[in-house]
């Protein structure tokens, strides 16, 4: 399957653009300054009894974190070591509000079950140490029944500027259909730090390298050398390699084609998830619509009604979304669809680098 390129070099529209979005950046970066030196002096940081692997990125909005986080977890799994996720939770009334599980949380228990832990909370430090001190106590006082396991690596789900925990590896993800260094800090662009942050990461992997021309793909490996001071540990691109239907069941990826489908998402990068589907979809049929939505959306009651209302008015097939999003999705009713929902099984492939990076990660998570 391939996906027409975008210009990663194109200019965004920052949340606050013109003269007042650029002072008000420099206001910004005065204080992401103050803050890294802060951290830089390790005044805030806290060490945990396990290796810590953090994930990140210097953009807001989605870099193909998760699938990165899920194929770290798989070669922690594989060495024997159990991986905890650690993910930012959310605080009462925000994205659902206190005891509902984030879209990241529930993707990730669905696919790896009971193998690995998940922590959730606004705290990621006091939330993993109260893991790891519950399951010191179990493996104390269980005499019956055998105890979960201890996790002996900690995976940080968005980590970069989480730096209250010290990590063994910083790994940071850029996305190639959207460079940092065409970028601005927020409020003007969509930076949460300047690019010369990159030199405190341990290791940069590119992705959604699929989406990007060669030629605009090696011009951003020069920056990253540049900036980095070594070129990206690691080239990856996303694949679609089959769909799951609303029963968990595999279905091939050629059940879309020449179909008329409807695109759902609410993800911080849309491209990738547009680009795949019409790619999908095929010249043998209608182009599909899309209905983009806000990241992280809650998928309200007027909104199912107007994602039905939209497959009903062209008489969808298939309505397609994302695996974060079902989180969300597959808790409404099947009666309330005109059309099955399915969600794409996503593949991280290496264009390179694939060695190396899982070289780094055993290293990281190795007992100390």
């Amino acid at each position: 399957m391939t996906t027409t390129p975008i210009n990663p070099s194109a200019p965004r529209r920052g949340p606050l653009p013109g003269l007042l979005g650029r002072a008000a950046a420099r206001v910004y970066a005065l204080g992401i300054a103050r803050h890294n030196r802060r951290y830089d002096a390790g005044r805030g940081v806290n060490t945990l009894s396990v290796p810590v692997i953090s994930i990140g990125n210097l953009s807001v909005g989605g870099t193909g974190k998760t699938p990165m986080v899920a194929h770290i977890c798989r070669v922690l799994l594989e060495r024997g070591i159990r991986p905890c996720i650690a993910m930012r939770g959310y605080a009462p009334g925000r994205r659902g509000g206190a005891g509902q599980e984030s879209d990241e949380a529930d993707a990730y228990a669905r696919l790896f079950d009971d193998a690995v832990d998940i922590v959730s909370r606004p705290d990621r430090y006091a939330g993993i140490q109260e893991l790891l001190a519950e399951r010191s106590s179990i493996g104390r006082d269980a005499a019956e029944r055998e105890p979960p396991p201890a996790p002996g690596a900690v995976v940080l789900d968005d980590g970069f500027q989480h730096r209250q925990i010290a990590r063994d590896l910083d790994i940071v993800l850029i996305d190639a259909s959207r460079s940092p260094f065409h970028d601005r800090l927020l409020p003007a662009g969509w930076l949460r730090e300047p690019v010369e942050s990159l030199q405190r990461a341990s290791c940069v992997v590119v992705t959604h390298a699929e989406l990007a021309k060669p030629d605009a793909l090696h011009a951003l490996e020069r920056d990253i050398h540049r900036a980095h001071g070594r070129p990206p540990i690691a080239v990856t691109r996303h694949l679609w390699t089959a769909l799951r239907d609303a029963d968990d069941m595999p279905r091939p990826l050629d059940a879309l084609a020449g179909r008329r489908v409807l695109g759902v998402c609410a993800i911080g990068n849309p491209a990738g998830f547009e680009h795949a589907l019409r790619a999908t979809v095929g010249a043998a049929g209608p182009a599909p619509e899309v209905i983009v939505l806000p990241d992280h959306d809650a998928y309200a009651a007027t909104t199912i009604n107007r994602i039905a209302d939209a497959a009903r008015r062209i008489d969808a097939e298939f309505i397609i979304t994302t695996d974060k999003d079902w989180s969300k999705l597959r808790n409404i009713p099947r009666g309330k669809w005109p059309c099955p929902v399915a969600r794409p099984e996503l593949s991280l492939s290496f264009l390179s680098g694939r060695e190396e990076l899982e070289g780094a990660v055993i290293d990281a998570a190795s007992p100390r």
